[in-house]
């Protein structure tokens, strides 16, 4: 059976694993998870703009209600770096997002509700691959067709959702390692 991107290439699965990695790292140190990607992005401006400012507006401080948790996640792909604060609760086995907070420093936003939209969408498919995503095969063959027969997070269900967009200079959309491929033709 044919293998293929989800959404983003390897990023869906490469910033998990690399966060999950990052957070038992701030744990073993004692270190708040923001803090310590703070340390970590001390020489990365476009990273840390983005944590600071989703660390703000999400109030990542706030002290939460009994049985509320908050999670942060920071991931670069195509050119932007994003940045994300769960919140999440846990009540009888079942997991319930509450609210997202999302920074993107994608450079220059020339449409600001693109942005946006394109990010509320990718949180809810995230939402969606987290607590329903399955792909079923029967004799080889893919079960799931389209969104009539994929779970996906329905509005009754989604999180309040803020995203937030750097103020930034910086160009937009394609990530350094391309632009260094083209420079050198490879």
């Amino acid at each position: 059976m044919p293998v293929l991107w989800y959404r983003s290439v390897g990023g869906t699965h490469t910033a998990f694993v690399m966060e999950t990695l990052i957070d038992q790292l701030a744990h073993d140190a004692g270190i708040d998870p923001v803090e310590y990607r703070r340390g970590l992005f001390k020489n990365h401006s476009r990273h840390l703009a983005a944590l600071n400012l989703v660390a703000e507006k999400g109030n990542w401080n706030r002290t939460l209600a009994p049985g509320r948790f908050k999670g942060i996640a920071v991931h670069e792909a195509f050119g932007s770096v994003v940045a994300i604060i769960a919140e999440v609760s846990v009540e009888k086995g079942v997991t319930k997002v509450h609210q997202v907070d999302c920074a993107i420093e994608c450079g220059l936003a020339v449409n600001p509700d693109g942005v946006k939209a394109q990010m509320e969408s990718g949180i809810i498919f995230s939402i969606s691959m987290a607590m329903y995503g399955e792909l079923t095969f029967v004799n080889g063959e893919l079960q799931q067709n389209n969104f009539y027969d994929y779970r996906i997070t329905r509005m009754y269900e989604a999180p309040r959702i803020n995203v937030y967009i750097v103020d930034s200079k910086e160009k937009m959309g394609v990530p350094e390692n391309v632009q260094f491929r083209q420079q050198h033709r490879l």
